[in-house]
């Protein structure tokens, strides 16, 4: 059987014609195909990660590994995701792959990826004994915890595009490989058995459409969709007034002592936009971003400004010139550590935002809480001796907007994923949630107010270790265009626990807690509608004096 790619004699199907109508019909079912695929990975999956908080993604890609269609999931996973079909092609030969192949990667430099506990899965489709498409997903894995976090050799098992599955043959030497080095192998096996099914459902999908339709008018629409992706962005572009805007703000993070200056410049030239971040050079911890996590960011930020919907598809990547100074802390190389590069990536969200703030005032934010927070917990079962790992990410406070208030406790920019019930928490790992509630007072001021931030609360049944990334610990949130600031996070050791960094040892009935930070708040405070401060103070968001203060509401 002969592989090649969609050129040469086309099938019958090529003198379709390729109406509006219809390349909108295939672009619904590409969408369909790919929140299809990402429900069956949800549902199929074992780790609460998955199953509860919903920490994955699916996708589907061209033969050229062009992304052509991306579940509303989560934003940051597109760094993975463009740079793993690319890894594939590089290091295979197409025409040596056939139908139930299955590639598996994590690697931040030569697997595609930008953080080794996103694993891919990525599948080619064939239809007519040629590949098509690529249906891809990612699921990120809660282990490889309590490492350390100087460079990607402490962070874990790096895997290179590799064939999981031969011509839907498993193989069980690199299946093994990946287990051995995983500290909760039962949850890997089961998690990427999940990402197996997901692959599979998305593979049989595009062959029924294609099967419909025909491949090559499938594959035409895709690139119309692309097209029409790039045409959009490109028209949005041309709304905002050309020049150069800039933005900077300062990073801070347990990981690291003292803060670290990051900035943009962005030019807008007709309907093109450039892009360009300076930041110091790589550190020894895990904050480096890689420069596919900088797209990923980039592309999410600039297509919520400019037109939110536009298809999240590779053409409207075409408009847009994205730059950073190879080894830096945003475009970091081999073999800087990436583990926490989601703290990064949310603070270059915000500084995107602070530059078009000048641009395109009514499109954007005040700065959200410019953080991921994430509390990782690793210890051993006494009744069986087993590890467990539990990873849980915090929301915060999101950026009030120029007609609405911020919304309180969410995730926001490149993360998505959703709160665990803490009765899943109770009923799976050896911990209490003592308090779980918004911190009142923590969004920024403002004609509309910023989010509020949360407090969690954990108390260890068992002895334990725990590692908590959060930032705007020694910074807060601005707001814009007179909106005040939102509340710092932090990290609060009950009685006996100190944290080194980020890292603390728990003892059983011992405690912490997360503070995550506020978001700015927009517009001046005194222009804020009497009635919204009533009921801010009847709800305790505010207290009294903050509304006779600085809202001058029953003075």
């Amino acid at each position: 059987m002969t592989i090649e790619a969609p050129t040469g004699d086309m099938p019958a199907d090529a003198g379709r014609e390729l109406d509006p109508i219809t390349v909108e019909v295939i672009g619904a079912a590409l969408e369909s195909i790919v929140e299809e695929t990402g429900e069956a990975l949800v549902r199929a999956s074992y780790s609460t990660n998955i199953k509860e908080r919903r920490d994955c993604s699916t996708a589907l890609f061209d033969v050229q590994g062009r992304t052509l269609c991306q579940a509303e999931h989560i934003p940051i996973h597109l760094g993975s995701f463009i740079g793993v079909v690319p890894k594939i092609l590089e290091m295979h030969r197409i025409e040596e792959m056939r139908p139930g192949d299955v590639f598996v990667g994590n690697d931040a430099y030569v697997g595609g990826g930008t953080h080794l506990p996103d694993i891919v899965l990525a599948e080619p489709i064939f239809v007519d004994d040629r590949i098509t498409a690529w249906t891809v997903n990612l699921a990120h894995h809660a282990d490889f915890a309590d490492r350390g976090h100087a460079h990607i050799y402490q962070e874990g098992l790096r895997i290179p595009p590799v064939r999981l599955y031969r011509a839907g043959e498993l193989q069980k030497d690199i299946l093994d490989l990946i287990l051995l080095n995983c500290q909760v192998p039962r949850e890997r096996l089961s998690d990427l058995r999940a990402q197996m099914a997901a692959n599979r459902l998305g593979v049989q999908r595009f062959q029924t459409l294609c099967a419909k339709y025909g491949a090559d008018t499938v594959l035409a629409a895709g690139d119309a969709l692309l097209d029409y992706a790039e045409r959009k962005m490109r028209a949005g572009i041309a709304g905002l007034a050309d020049g150069t805007y800039r933005f900077e703000d300062l990073f801070e993070n347990p990981e690291i002592d003292g803060e670290l200056p990051l900035s943009v410049e962005i030019t807008v030239a007709g309907d093109e936009m450039r892009l360009h971040f300076e930041s110091p050079p790589q550190v020894r911890a895990g904050i480096n971003m890689t420069y596919t996590a900088l797209l990923a960011t980039a592309y999410y930020i600039v297509k919520s400004v400019v037109d939110p919907t536009i298809l999240p598809n590779a053409g409207l990547a075409r408009p847009l010139t994205i730059s950073a100074p190879e080894g830096t802390v945003l475009n970091c190389t081999h073999p800087a550590a990436v583990n926490g590069r989601v703290q990064t990536c949310q603070r270059v969200s915000d500084l995107i935002l602070g530059a078009l703030a000048k641009a395109a005032p009514d499109r954007v934010t005040a700065c959200s809480n410019s953080a991921c927070c994430v509390a990782t917990f690793v210890g051993q079962r006494k009744s069986d001796g087993q590890i467990w790992v539990y990873l849980e990410t915090m929301g915060g406070g999101a950026g009030a907007r120029p007609t609405k208030d911020g919304l309180d406790g969410v995730h926001v920019h490149v993360t998505n994923t959703s709160n665990l019930p803490l009765e899943a928490l109770e009923q799976e790992y050896p911990l209490t949630l003592v308090r779980y509630e918004l911190i009142d007072g923590s969004g920024g001021v403002g004609t509309w107010r910023g989010g509020m931030g949360l407090r969690r609360t954990y108390r260890a049944d068992e002895d334990c270790r725990v590692r908590v990334d959060v930032s705007r610990i020694r910074s807060q949130s601005w707001g814009l265009f007179g909106g005040g600031p939102g509340a710092m996070g932090g990290i609060v050791g009950g009685p006996g626990v100190v944290f080194d960094h980020d890292q603390a040892t728990l003892r059983a009935g011992q405690w912490f807690e997360v503070v995550t930070p506020g978001a700015g708040g927009y517009g001046p405070p005194e222009n804020r509608a009497p009635d919204a401060v009533a009921r801010d103070l009847a709800e305790g968001v505010i207290d009294a004096a903050t509304a006779r203060e600085v809202y001058g509401v029953g003075a």
